[in-house]
């Protein structure tokens, strides 16, 4: 998985994306806030892996942009910090992170950080996966909607999107 990792401590993040790449991710990184946004617009990564007090752009403010896009893919954030308490802590969940993680940075603990936050990536993909997929009867072709009617095929994906239907007829069934 790509994680884009946002920290002003150059040697606090050559350690960090050392120890995320170990684990068999793909690393970016950035040394401040803007340029962490402009990488993440760029490159979509799964995790995000953020320190709170950066210049130009806090952690706080890139969580928020990343959770206010409109996307398909969820990205887990990660907001890495040495302030502590409890006031903090729901501080940086309502800016939008997933998981907060006070330094000094724990090795093992980042560590079960990052699986969990694999497996919760997995799964939303499994979900959005899921999601996409649309229930068609098998002999007319109509699609069940999410409140249990049916709709022919052409007006429902008209409704849904942009596409307009042309109809014509094929050349195997010409031939009939």
């Amino acid at each position: 998985m790509k994680v884009l990792i946002a920290e002003d401590d150059e040697v606090s993040s050559n350690i960090l994306a050392a120890r995320v790449r170990r684990m068999g991710h793909d690393v970016i990184t950035a040394d401040d806030g803007n340029t962490a946004w402009t990488l993440y617009q760029k490159e979509h990564p799964c995790m995000v892996i953020t320190d709170w007090m950066m210049p130009e752009m806090d952690g706080l403010e890139l969580c928020r942009r990343i959770r206010g896009m409109e996307q398909t893919a969820y990205t887990y954030v990660i907001l890495l910090t040495a302030l502590s308490g409890r006031e903090k802590y729901l501080q940086g969940m309502e800016a939008g992170a997933d998981d907060f993680v006070t330094k000094p940075l724990d090795p093992d603990g980042l560590h079960a950080r990052l699986r969990v936050a694999e497996r919760v990536v997995s799964l939303q993909n499994d979900v959005n996966q899921l999601e996409g997929l649309l229930p068609i009867c098998s002999y007319c072709k109509k699609i069940r909607d999410e409140r249990n009617h049916w709709h022919p095929l052409e007006s429902f994906v008209g409704e849904k999107t942009e596409t307009a239907f042309e109809h014509t007829v094929c050349p195997d069934c010409s031939k009939l």
